[in-house]
């Protein structure tokens, strides 16, 4: 017993020495000669664009860089994808890297990693070119937290103008834009410079790893803060030619919070100064050839809205019953159909598949859940989901019209969801062809019992009158 103890002690001891030696060998054989980021603050989705030049200064090859991201922004992001650059900049081409989240021991101040996996191992003193691109949502605070119908809306940014990495960095520079050149405030990092609506931090040399230089930037920003809470995406599909989309919403402002009274006279009067946080409308990039769109909430239809298509796509402008400002949620609902040779087909092996964009349709947009129904044809078997980034699955059954077995629903769901995941996905399934004639086979059916009971009751009806008419001759 005491050796079995002992054993799995020394292979813990074993397994945190290693992961430490991992943590030190990453700090060790990489660092950064040049960093440079740029932060987009033009929207209440915050984009980040960061370029590093790295190089291996250790003995052994390289195969992954770290990420290192604070604890306050995790939880924040949405999106982070990775590229390596190659080439000279007018012949520079781009090829997507494997990005994945990872833990290591002893990260300072909790800090939350990512790895970024090299196509090529990256040999002692050689240099790579990666190109990353991440997403925050929720980043922006509103501030004053209210408003009234005429204040514009400030908002805090919070970042640090060193760039935290596990790494030595030689020299980086941070240039951030705000949407306006209206900046309150902003914290001086030196050497530190604004010019109309950019702030440059930097350039900053020889960091050591886990530098921090906490900024706080106050700034106007009147976009809309459109967030749907929660949004249902249930796609059907019919064999019989038809994919039908229907889309439940519950949309909410995340700016800052409306106070005092609404007044729609000085709000259609002065649209220039009186609640330029709010928006009344919202733009629904829609797939090419939608038919029979339909747009309404509770109370019932809405006529606000205007559909415009052409061969390449289709776009609707919706306008909720009233403007939304800071706090305010309006839910309703968007249909549409659309014609299925366009979105389904058939793989090499036999499997039919769907293809379709994930994500929500409306413009700049923050879905904090998603949940994507798909409805598969009754007698639908073995579904499967080809998504280019993690999403939680599950199985359900629905029943509709003339349906016997029940058709399989494959239910995914993700959060924190913004505009950068509207890519396409698939969903592979086997279909027995008999069950195209099922329905129309049911129908007939039922027309036919419905005939013969019809007769047999016409008959049994003429049998009772006739005696009654021979015993009126009488």
């Amino acid at each position: 017993m005491e050796a079995l103890l002992g054993a799995r002690l020394t292979l813990a001891l074993s397994i945190f020495a290693f992961l430490s030696l991992l943590t030190t060998s990453f700090s060790q054989q990489i660092q950064i000669l040049n960093a440079e980021r740029r932060i987009d603050l033009t929207s209440h989705i915050v984009k980040v664009f960061l370029t590093l030049k790295v190089e291996n200064t250790g003995t052994a090859p390289a195969n992954e860089v770290l990420l290192a991201f604070p604890p306050t922004q995790v939880d924040h992001l949405a999106v982070v994808k990775a590229k390596a650059a190659t080439g000279r900049r007018k012949k520079r081409t781009y090829i997507t890297l494997d990005v994945k989240p990872t833990e290591l021991p002893d990260a300072p101040n909790g800090a939350k990693y990512f790895i970024i996996s090299l196509l090529n191992p990256l040999n002692s003193g050689e240099t790579a070119t990666l190109e990353v691109l991440y997403m925050l949502t929720h980043s922006l605070e509103p501030f004053p937290a209210e408003i009234s119908q005429s204040e514009p809306q400030l908002v805090y940014y919070h970042d640090s103008a060193i760039i935290l990495s596990p790494y030595l960095i030689k020299q980086q520079t941070t240039f951030i834009k705000t949407p306006t050149s209206k900046v309150e405030s902003f914290t001086r990092v030196e050497p530190t410079n604004r010019v109309s609506t950019e702030l440059k931090y930097g350039p900053y040399e020889d960091r050591t790893p886990y530098s921090f230089s906490p900024i706080i930037v106050h700034f106007e920003n009147n976009n809309p803060f459109a967030v749907v809470e929660e949004l249902v995406r249930e796609v059907e599909i019919s064999h019989w030619g038809n994919l039908q989309i229907t889309e439940h919403y519950k949309l909410v402002h995340a700016g800052a919070r409306h106070k005092g009274v609404f007044s729609r006279v000085e709000y259609q009067s002065r649209p220039s100064h009186s609640g330029i946080s709010s928006f009344k409308h919202l733009l629904a990039r829609l797939p090419p050839r939608v038919h029979s769109v339909y747009y309404r909430d509770e109370i019932g239809n809405i006529s606000s809205s205007h559909l415009r298509t052409d061969y390449r796509k289709s776009e609707l402008e919706i306008e909720p019953r009233y403007p939304l400002f800071g706090g305010w949620k309006a839910t309703f609902v968007i249909g549409y159909g659309l014609p299925l040779q366009d979105f389904l087909f058939e793989s090499s092996d036999g499997k039919r598949y769907l293809n379709f964009s994930f994500g929500c349709p409306l413009a700049e947009t923050v879905v904090d859940k998603l949940t994507i129904k798909v409805v598969l044809p009754e007698g639908s078997k073995d579904p499967s989901i080809v998504v280019p980034f993690p999403v939680e699955q599950h199985l359900e059954t629905k029943y509709s019209y003339l349906d016997v077995v029940g058709r399989t629903v494959l239910v995914l769901e993700k959060k924190n969801v913004v505009p950068e995941h509207n890519s396409p996905f698939q969903v592979y399934y086997t279909f027995n062809q008999m069950f195209v004639l099922a329905e129309p086979l049911m129908l007939v059916s039922a027309f036919f019992f419905f005939f013969v009971a019809c007769v047999a009751y016409l008959h049994i009806d003429l049998s009772i009158h006739k005696p009654s008419q021979h015993f009126a001759k009488f």
